[in-house]
């Protein structure tokens, strides 16, 4: 792409910071701007299955705990409705609401499964808050059976954080390649590593499945040899 278009169309702060780390060439700037949207991209398959699993796992966990495959919808006027969310003005239960509304606007059937889907990383990351778990008994830690015992409501939302942040990043379309004005890579290499923790901590099994789909380290490579 001619210089010109990369300035007027992707704007020229979000430009400059590559062409500062490339020493102000403009073929490696550019090779680094593509590089970081191909490391991006590389993230997408980990990311969207790794939400599925979490997601998947933690509904397990709920259906088992409240003894009902529809929580979901049910407990917008259970734990959701809870006194001591008022100041969140009842995030969840909106949530939930919003996704019904939706699904009824399209005239496709409200169920479980539907409304489970629709729900955000943000939505089950939220879960482990303390004031949500502590009103779903603790159960959501269930979900990850092989987690080492020192790992806690605590860590398990830092890095379900951690990995949300980062996602929404790569979403709109920040740069993941950088440490201040330096060509670093190694909090994409954190982020990956912390997904794979995870996966190991919900079923040990997965992880084989993940690897496969896992081609996070090569785009690394080749942003590093610019």
């Amino acid at each position: 792409m001619r210089q010109s278009l990369f300035s007027k169309y992707l704007s020229t702060p979000r430009y400059t910071r590559y062409l500062s780390s490339t020493g102000n060439n403009k073929k490696k700037a550019e090779k680094l701007y593509n590089g970081n949207i191909r490391l991006s991209q590389a993230f997408h398959p980990i990311l969207s299955q790794f939400e599925i699993v979490l997601r998947n796992s933690i509904n397990d966990v709920l259906v088992s705990h409240f003894a009902d495959p529809d929580w979901i919808i049910n407990q917008k006027r259970g734990f959701m409705s809870h006194a001591s969310l008022r100041r969140g003005h009842y995030r969840m239960r909106a949530t939930v609401q919003n996704a019904e509304n939706k699904l009824a606007q399209v005239r496709t059937p409200v169920t479980s499964g539907m409304v489970i889907s629709d729900m955000t990383f943000g939505f089950w990351t939220a879960i482990f808050l303390s004031h949500h778990y502590s009103l779903v008994a603790g159960r959501p830690i269930q979900a990850f059976a092989y987690k080492p015992a020192v790992e806690d409501r605590a860590s398990i939302h830092s890095k379900l954080e951690k990995i949300r942040s980062f996602r929404n990043r790569i979403n709109h379309c920040e740069p993941i390649c950088f440490n201040g004005n330096n060509i670093d890579c190694s909090y994409a290499e954190d982020v990956r590593d912390t997904i794979f923790d995870l996966i190991n901590w919900i079923e040990p099994d997965l992880v084989p499945f993940f690897k496969k789909i896992d081609n996070i380290q090569s785009k690394i490579n080749n942003i590093m040899s610019i």
